[in-house]
């Protein structure tokens, strides 16, 4: 998105303007000497560069869990639109107009704040090495969604930055990441109230960075760099970079679950769960239930339920104050699953995912109303589990097969509330894997395909002169070809 002069600007008004009114609560009732100064002498280099971190990741969190992220859910078979707007898109009626608000929040909120905190506190390793993750974290989300998209001329005096190739762009943030890290690595970690997501814990955004990579390597379908990089990525559950609500809860607007905030507000009753195929993945009266001896879903499936109809009655994945995917173990040790059954074998492969099926049992990926241990299990597998006849592999495919099934179906599951699931169909679709996808239907009858991309913003198509014409739903992006 070109962010122009003019742009730029008003955004320094407007941020002056609120520092002045906060100044003003919190002055006293003495008359200070400065009364008669002009605020409008305030400038941007004035301002503690920390406090451009909050704008930033505020920007970031809407962009990875908002309207996009649901609209992925939809093009995936997790999610159902029921009415109004959401059915329309559920039916594959989606108007380049809702990419607006995400492209801004990431091209103007994320890349304006990070280039800011580079170019003030340029000293500061662990501001810089954090802006850097999060710059790339928000663009490698457009690029992946969308293919194409504007980076290198992004930020400076190009009115009409040109749209360069989506593998050109997600090595550069593969790059951007990696001067992050060394950023990181040289800086120390310290109490930071500004960082909403690890409170400058330096060694959590290392993690993050190298899971990204990971995650950037293995939608090119770079399996030995995807398994490379999360060998250094996120380990525990207590390293995920997460949107953590942090409202009140005697009120119903503030910090809350952005899918639950939706549901309180003029969404009620047009997106949930429904019937959709990853609730009968779940449902062990389906005759595609993916439970067996060693596994029952019924936790899960009760957690993943959203009742459309009323955001207070949501008590599982969408709660108030239910924290909401971006960068985590769950996707971190299924890459290492998946890269390595590809790489090095299916004994290294089997055993990352029954280390993450170990983290299951503990009751991981749940919260307390559904961590009751007599509802779920997850067992090790063993080799035998996969070989032709055993109980992951009824119709006799190769056990290595049968295995990366069900690491992907597990990636699909275990994904839900984040663009895994829509990114892993694209990218096995484009590499003829299509055995290995769980066969969720096409939402709408006279569809012939599954949607590939999600469409460019109408802002940027119209404001700038070097955008190209989107491609359409249906158009793969590079790396799906």
């Amino acid at each position: 998105m070109k962010i122009t002069k003019k742009e730029l600007a008003v955004m320094k008004n407007l941020f002056s303007i609120t520092l002045v009114a906060v100044s003003l609560v919190f002055t006293s009732c003495e008359i200070p000497e400065d009364l008669n100064d002009n605020p409008n002498e305030i400038t941007l280099s004035d301002v503690d560069a920390r406090l451009f971190l909050n704008g930033a990741q505020l920007a970031n969190t809407l962009a990875q869990c908002g309207h996009l992220n649901r609209i992925s859910g939809m093009y995936s078979g997790q999610l159902t639109g029921f009415t109004s707007l959401y059915s329309n898109i559920y039916g594959y009626s989606l108007s380049t107009v809702e990419s607006n608000d995400e492209w801004r929040l990431v091209y103007t909120g994320v890349i304006t704040n990070t280039r800011h905190i580079r170019e003030t506190a340029p000293d500061d390793n662990l501001l810089v090495g954090i802006s850097k993750i999060l710059e790339a974290h928000a663009v490698g989300t457009m690029a992946i969604l969308m293919g194409d998209v504007p980076y290198s001329e992004i930020g400076g005096e190009i009115d009409d930055p040109a749209f360069e190739s989506q593998v050109s762009v997600l090595n550069s943030l593969s790059s951007l990441l990696d001067a992050g890290i060394s950023d990181l690595n040289s800086a120390s970690s310290k109490s930071e109230a500004y960082d909403v997501y690890f409170d400058g814990d330096k060694d959590n955004w290392i993690a993050a960075a190298y899971t990204l990579k990971a995650r950037y390597a293995l939608v090119q379908k770079d399996y030995s760099g995807a398994l490379s990089a999360a060998n250094n990525g996120i380990s525990s559950s207590d390293g995920d970079l997460m949107h953590i609500p942090r409202g009140d809860a005697s009120v119903n607007a503030g910090d809350k679950n952005l899918f639950n905030t939706i549901l309180a507000g003029s969404r009620t009753g047009d997106l949930g769960t429904g019937n959709s195929y990853l609730m009968q993945l779940l449902d062990d009266s389906t005759d595609v239930y993916r439970g067996n001896d060693k596994t029952d879903e019924t936790a899960r499936f009760a957690y993943y339920q959203i009742d459309e109809t009323s955001a207070s009655g949501n008590l599982g994945v969408i709660e108030q104050f239910e924290p909401q995917p971006m960068v985590t173990y769950t996707e971190n040790q299924l890459i290492k699953a998946e890269a390595s059954a590809r790489t090095s074998g299916f004994s290294d492969g089997l055993t990352h995912l029954n280390v993450y099926r170990d983290w299951l049992s503990s009751g991981g990926r749940l919260n307390a109303n559904f961590d009751d241990s007599a509802n779920y299990t997850y067992d090790a597998y063993v080799e035998a589990d996969f070989e032709s006849g055993g109980m992951e592999n009824s119709d006799g495919v190769t056990k290595d097969k049968a295995l990366l099934r069900e690491i992907i179906e597990e990636r699909y599951v275990s994904g839900f509330g984040s663009f895994m699931p829509f990114n892993d169909h694209r990218r096995l679709r484009g590499a003829g894997e299509t055995d290995l996808i769980p066969p969720f239907p096409l939402n709408n009858t006279a569809a012939s395909q599954h949607v590939e991309r999600i469409p460019y913003a109408q802002d940027e198509l119209t404001s700038n002169e070097n955008a190209p014409s989107d491609p359409g739903l249906y158009s793969a992006t590079e790396v799906n070809k």
